[in-house]
């Protein structure tokens, strides 16, 4: 029974083993690796991917897929930089962004709800429309110009903790929050899990896709505004690979694809080693085609441990039922 209980364990924490092996090779490869700067670095970098995460992570708990984060966060930065060239204030500028974002997500959660488009095929499309949009309204030219708008926020420190890496905790409090004390987070399970039984249980399953499709595309609409805080322009190339870094992050953190089952806390450990690897494969001056290839194998091997590991997990549940 011991055995079975660490098998359990290591399927659901493993994770941390891997993120602490990474640490300890990149420690080894690179002497400057291990320090409170890079540890800043990493955190900073990762803070953009881990708001995206979260709301990701909603969406293939349903069993769907979002793959326009990263377009939404790119037109979003370009969004807020354009009304700042137009003057408006920052909390306007903040509202207007982030309420135009949220459509973008209740549009998906359309097509998906009503229309029956498969996730994946729907998300591709409102992902090349808006990263066609953003050239479009630039021409292709980064917006700048502007006042300071967010840059404060983009540089801030509490206590030595960036701002952006703040707001990333936050947003994975509220996430987590959602899920495990709110009705609308048992549902959310629910439908990842049974869609059918659910809405023969009562629930509003088209309202519960809507709500996780809005809200993945809020916190992406949020990522747009750190984005855009931290570089102080929009840029019509931003964003590009947000989809997959999210994606990675969240099934790395043991979020299963088939929906229903995960825990939002572990996707914080997946952002971290999407962080570390990235960082250290930087520092250790490997090509960035060759990081490429490894953030590739790193989602292809997420994702077969993730059909692997529930197909383990059921096994070692019903030897532990059936010896009891």
């Amino acid at each position: 029974m011991g055995n079975k209980k660490l098998s359990l364990w290591l399927l659901d924490y493993g994770i941390v083993l891997i993120l602490l092996l990474l640490i300890l090779i990149f420690s080894i490869a690179s002497e400057n690796f291990f320090s409170f700067g890079t540890v800043t670095t990493i955190l900073r970098q990762v803070s953009i991917t881990g708001i995206i995460s979260v709301g990701a992570a909603f969406v293939i708990l349903t069993a769907g897929i979002d793959l326009s984060v990263g377009s939404i966060a790119c037109i979003s930065s370009l969004t807020a930089a354009l009304l700042f060239k137009a003057e408006f204030s920052v909390p306007m500028t903040i509202i207007i962004t982030l309420a135009i974002a949220t459509v973008y997500g209740l549009f998906s959660g359309a097509l998906v709800s009503f229309f029956k488009m498969s996730p994946l095929i729907a998300t591709l499309g409102v992902m090349t429309s808006l990263r066609g949009a953003g050239y479009l309204i630039t021409d292709g030219l980064p917006v700048y110009g502007f006042g300071p708008g967010l840059s404060a926020f983009g540089r801030g420190f509490i206590a030595g903790i960036p701002y952006p890496v703040i707001l990333m905790l936050l947003v994975f409090a509220l996430g987590i929050f959602i899920l495990y004390y709110t009705p609308i987070g048992r549902h959310v399970y629910g439908v990842g899990g049974n869609e059918e039984a659910s809405r023969l249980s009562g629930v509003n399953v088209t309202g519960v896709k809507f709500f996780c499709y809005g809200f993945c595309a809020f916190l992406s609409g949020v990522a747009g505004l750190v984005l855009l805080a931290r570089t102080n322009s929009g840029q019509p190339a931003a964003g590009v690979g947000y989809e997959m870094d999210a994606i990675t992050a969240v099934v790395l953190g043991g979020i299963s694809l088939m929906g229903g089952q995960g825990k939002l806390p572990m996707v914080i450990v997946g952002v971290l080693i999407m962080g570390v690897l990235s960082t250290g494969m930087l520092m250790c001056n490997i090509n960035d085609y060759v990081q490429q290839v490894v953030k590739g194998l790193v989602l292809i091997s997420a994702v077969a441990f993730s059909y692997v590991s529930l197909r383990l997990r059921d096994k070692i549940v019903s030897s532990a039922a059936s010896s009891n």
